[in-house]
């Protein structure tokens, strides 16, 4: 591995500081000391460690294990007195296994000596035990000694910018927590090497024999949420906390939103030209190749056109008051995961099913946002554990597609790790879901996709398109192995070419889907579907912006809305089909629609701007 260069130290002067290699190292990465709130006397003698990988903390430190019958006692003391201000005081710590979610079982089955490495690292024990069963234990306590950091921007939604875990070597796993810390650690990337290691300095003067212990949650301060996070390692009973869900105030709709700017009041936008074809801006994925209906024109500039259809977010309103506008202000609401359920619960009547803890809207899984309602969660979480009910959920970024980052568990220490690596919402994970027979595999989950047409708030004007997509597994569903991704997710479309993306046309599925569930006619599935669409947007344009979607004669949107199938029991005891709301998605992907069905564009602009719906496949709602 290769080392840091720096020039010898010059007469006088500090080793380290006047070096060319220095100043570029604090060129690089000061912001990053200054972001982890490294004190700067510390930088000199850390740039000089890194470049000699020294890993001198067993100088100063030594690990204790105090054993009693059922568990190992760990912690690290001073060997020591130990300065805090002492430039020296810094130490490295290596990382004993760095990892992606998605790659932990085959890594611990396949590297040779992690899986014995990390079951020592946790305590686990593997005499007598087959390898599958101390995999299974170590991806259920490695949430107590993960650590994470992110590199890339997930705003772009890529492989490369997904979080990654750590877990720090048997030293640092050994440092206890403390609300009290007396060292502080953070993880610290190191250009050069690149390499993560996690740094640690005290944070007062140590004395031989002292403990030292960190603060594993160093950035939260509100104590209920603290007790609700630290419950990995201090357990907690959280069930009297009240875990009923209010609506937030407009300022928590306002908090992460740049504000759309709209057209002066003054200035009513009109309507499309009667005269002659409506001119068209269109930068949208392929569309431009599909628009073929003679009843518009395509032009190169939005300034000379009527209507812009674009794939980027749009909040200039005032810079085009006479144009059409493919988006509508603060779509958000729908658009993004957690804003999605707060108003989709504005459609249920406030009520629970005291025996199954289900709510309304019955479309809507129950749904905690990780930030704000941690404790709300978690007692919610541990009711359900007290009544025996099923306890699977699913962990999604607030504002990631394509199956990114999204985790199946009912691993309670999981899910409240989580956040860490960024905003999280917990939905209740369908775990009885309407299966399709696959005569290759046999019965996998399958979502479908409609593409729903907004076209007016006030009066709400809604269409769906009846020609629907479909998504299936690649594996037999089970409520097992749940990092197996091919298992329990659908999206196939952007995983690796070997797997086996399966496609079944709309009008295909419907006599198969009879076939294999002749009990259930796919028209009152499908009327139950759209009943749910028209519920979510009443309920979405029931109050103004931004709490809404906003009223505004300009707007004309297209929305993809992915749904699970799943199993109910009506009052009566009988089995029934519900449809479950997974997401809204904003500038969906259309190519498929595209290539099997070359007059979806056209169908799809006939009936936003000319209100045309004859012969072709549109129901309004």
């Amino acid at each position: 591995m290769p080392h840091l260069t720096k020039e010898e130290p010059q007469e006088g002067k500090e080793p380290g500081q006047q070096s060319d290699g220095y100043h570029q190292f604090v060129e690089i990465h000061g912001p990053q000391l200054l972001g982890s709130g490294v004190p700067d006397f510390y930088w000199p003698k850390l740039f000089e460690k890194l470049g000699k990988e020294t890993f001198d903390a067993g100088e100063f430190f030594r690990i204790l294990c105090v054993q009693s019958e059922n568990e190992n006692k760990w912690k690290v003391v001073a060997t020591k007195a130990l300065e805090s201000k002492h430039p020296n005081s810094i130490f490295l710590v290596d990382h004993a296994w760095t990892y992606r979610v998605s790659d932990c079982r085959p890594q611990l089955e396949q590297i040779p000596g992690l899986l014995e490495r990390m079951a020592a690292l946790m305590d686990i024990l593997s005499e007598g035990r087959s390898k599958e069963e101390v995999i299974e234990d170590v991806l259920q306590q490695m949430w107590k000694f993960n650590q994470t950091y992110s590199i890339g921007n997930a705003e772009f939604g890529s492989d490369e910018s997904m979080p990654i875990w750590y877990i720090m070597d048997e030293f640092g796993s050994r440092v206890q927590h403390s609300n009290s810390p007396t060292v502080r650690m953070c993880p610290f990337y190191f250009g050069p090497l690149q390499i993560s290691f996690t740094l640690m300095w005290p944070l007062k003067d140590l004395k031989e024999n002292d403990e030292i212990t960190r603060d594993f949650l160093p950035s939260v301060q509100n104590p209920e949420t603290r007790k609700a996070r630290l419950i990995p390692w201090v357990p907690s009973d959280l069930t009297a906390v009240d875990y009923s869900q209010k609506e937030p105030d407009i300022s928590f709709f306002r908090s992460f939103i740049k504000l759309e700017s709209f057209a002066d009041s003054d200035i009513k936008y009109g309507r499309l030209p009667r005269d002659r074809n409506p001119k068209v801006y269109l930068k949208y994925m392929s569309f431009h190749q599909f628009l073929t209906d003679n009843r518009f024109d395509i032009v190169e500039t939005m300034e000379e056109a009527d209507i812009i259809f674009i794939q980027k977010h749009f909040k200039e309103y005032d810079k085009y008051p006479d144009k059409c506008v493919n988006q509508f202000p603060f779509e958000r609401v729908v658009t993004v995961k957690d804003l999605l359920a707060v108003v989709s619960r504005r459609a249920g009547d406030g009520k629970e099913d005291p025996d199954t803890l289900e709510r309304n809207p019955k479309w809507l899984p129950v749904t905690y946002n990780l930030e704000t309602e941690i404790t709300q969660f978690v007692s919610y979480f541990q009711q359900r554990e007290k009544r025996a009910l099923d306890n699977h959920w699913i962990c999604k970024p607030w504002n990631l597609a394509r199956g990114l980052d999204m985790h199946v568990t009912n691993n309670l220490d999981y899910i409240i790790r989580l956040p860490d690596s960024g905003p999280k919402i917990a939905c209740k994970y369908v775990h009885d879901p309407v299966l399709f027979m696959r005569e290759d595999i046999g019965n996998v989950k399958f979502d479908i996709r409609y593409i729903v047409l907004l076209s007016s708030v006030t009066p709400l004007k809604l269409y769906v398109y009846r020609v629907f997509w479909l998504r299936f597994a690649n594996r037999p569903f089970s409520l097992d192995h749940f990092d197996d991704y091919e298992k329990h997710f659908t999206v196939m479309n952007y995983v690796d070419e070997g797997q086996k993306l399966k496609q079944v046309n709309y009008d295909d599925f419907i006599p198969m889907f009879e076939s294999q569930y002749p009990a259930y006619k796919w028209t009152e599935v499908e009327a139950n579907i759209f009943q749910m669409f028209r519920e979510l947007f009443q309920a979405a344009t029931a109050l103004p912006s931004p709490q809404g979607i906003s009223h505004n004669p300009q707007s004309r949107a297209m929305y993809a809305i992915d749904l699970l199938l799943e199993w109910r029991k009506n009052s009566k005891g009988e089995r029934t089909i519900q449809p479950v709301i997974c997401e809204v998605n904003f500038c969906p992907d259309c190519d498929r629609a595209c290539k099997y069905h070359p007059n979806f564009v056209n169908d799809v602009f006939s009936t936003l701007y000319l209100d045309d719906i004859e012969g072709r496949p549109v129901t309004q709602l």
